[in-house]
């Protein structure tokens, strides 16, 4: 189990960012959470097998149609549990 948080920064709100990362976090078996910050960027919190996290992650540098990632930044993943699905979390 590996568990990564990312801070995505870019034309990131607005574009389905939030929803895309939830659909390919379920194609992948990736559980955890996302959501908007009120700095315009995108935080999401998930864990899973390697090879899906790195996947999501790898994702997380492109997004949907519509997004222009300019920046992700790797942040310490904390102590925050991580939920048994993946979930849109309120802007913080």
């Amino acid at each position: 189990m590996v568990t990564r948080r990312l801070q995505i920064s870019g034309r990131v709100q607005g574009v389905g960012f939030r929803y895309a990362m939830r659909h390919e976090a379920a194609q992948r078996g990736v559980r955890g959470w996302v959501r908007n910050r009120s700095d315009g960027s995108v935080e999401a919190l998930f864990a899973g097998e390697a090879d899906a996290v790195e996947g999501l992650a790898a994702w997380a540098h492109q997004g949907p149609p519509g997004a222009k990632v300019t920046e992700v930044r790797a942040l310490p993943a904390g102590e925050d549990a991580v939920p048994d699905s993946f979930e849109l979390r309120p802007t913080l």
